[in-house]
């Protein structure tokens, strides 16, 4: 095993063990800095010291109600699934990657080696049984990255573009979701697009079609604040629904990323007779009304998007592109001050996008 300083000191246990601070939810409204043993990485494995992890909306809802979606906490969890660092220790067996180098993380892992059916071959996404980071779908739970160092399977590991520094690289994640999204559309470039809902994800659909190559990206939200990220993601214009502004109709193709059941009759009309509606946002998994008659009689074409593949290979070209992310980011927060970090994330009055995490402290920079 190949090690680098950080990776080698610090903190120790009473038994003599290596320590470290990671971020975990132990229950609704209860999460922590829990000092936990520093992993070693095992064979096929690499040690990534931490450095810039972003908040999710599964992670706030893991802290709020314990939960996200249909996965429940039946036991503690290290939250966080979009994060990046650097190498500070090679397992046995690990090549083409090196001590220091920064690095994202693909952070799905399929639990078996089932075959999928030929209708969805190669959509390892839609696979039934995958590990997720910061993911309480499987028992024992998924930890996730929020946490001064991780060890991963190498073959999870994306080295960063030269330029692209762990900052942005931690957001590869979400752009990657937002990749995958507007790939859900393979005939994008020259149409018109609306984005209704300009949380972090509808702001990086915004660039994602941009860099795809729509004609237009027009941004819809019932907010002034998202709406003014997404003008610098890259919109061409944006309507803010709180002021009475009505969203554009004929649209080619519509990325609902608001999740909000009660958007859908708006968005459905919106859409061109014809075209497509992309579901980005996450619905409820409960009944709730909504008007969608204009599905059938405007033959709208309408796609889930879940997730991404291998997207996140695409969004690391991106990056090194040029696609600049920074403007998705509005708060930073160290890692000891993480429920404060999660509470801004889930206000509204907090005029929050993406809020990210220092994952590395004093203690860990140190080694």
């Amino acid at each position: 095993m190949s090690l680098v300083g950080p990776a080698t000191a610090g903190r120790t246990g009473p038994g003599g063990e290596r320590r470290m601070k990671a971020v975990v939810v132990h229950g609704a409204g209860d999460v922590r800095i829990d000092e936990r043993p520093r992993p070693e990485p095992a064979r096929g494995e690499v040690l990534l010291a931490m450095e810039w992890g972003g908040i999710c909306g599964s992670d706030v809802s893991y802290w709020r109600r314990g939960a996200s979606g249909t996965a429940a906490l039946a036991h503690p969890l290290v939250l966080g699934h979009e994060v990046a660092g650097r190498i500070a220790a090679l397992g046995a067996g690990v090549t083409g990657l090196s001590v220091g180098q920064p690095v994202t993380v693909h952070p799905a892992q399929v639990v078996d080696g089932q075959a999928l059916p030929e209708r969805i071959a190669g959509r390892g996404n839609l696979h039934p049984r995958i590990r997720y980071f910061g993911s309480a779908a499987l028992t024992p739970h998924t930890d996730g990255g929020f946490s001064e160092f991780r060890a991963v399977p190498a073959a999870q590991v994306r080295p960063l573009p030269d330029g692209v520094d762990t900052e942005s690289g931690a957001l590869a994640e979400p752009l990657a979701v937002a990749l995958h999204a507007v790939g859900r559309v393979p005939a994008l470039r020259g149409r018109n697009v609306l984005v209704n809902g300009a949380g972090p994800i509808g702001s990086l659909v915004v660039a994602a079609a941009g860099y795809r190559g729509a004609r237009t990206v027009v941004a819809a939200d019932l907010s002034a604040s998202p709406l003014s990220v997404a003008r610098r993601m890259g919109a061409d214009a944006t309507v803010d629904l709180s002021r009475g502004e009505e969203l554009p109709q004929d649209v080619d193709v519509v990325f609902e990323a608001s999740g909000a059941p009660a958007a859908l009759g708006a968005v459905l009309r919106a859409t061109a007779r014809g075209g497509t509606l992309v579901q980005v946002g996450n619905l409820p998994g409960t009944a709730a009304p909504s008007v969608l008659g204009d599905l059938v009689t405007r033959e709208i074409t309408w796609i889930g998007s879940y997730r991404f593949v291998n997207e996140i290979d695409d969004a690391l070209d991106a990056l090194r592109d040029g696609l600049d992310v920074s403007p998705v980011i509005t708060h930073r927060f160290p890692l000891e001050q993480a429920e404060q970090a999660l509470a801004t994330a889930a206000d509204p009055s907090s005029a929050s996008s993406k809020v990210l995490l220092r994952l590395t402290t004093d203690a860990s920079a140190q080694g």
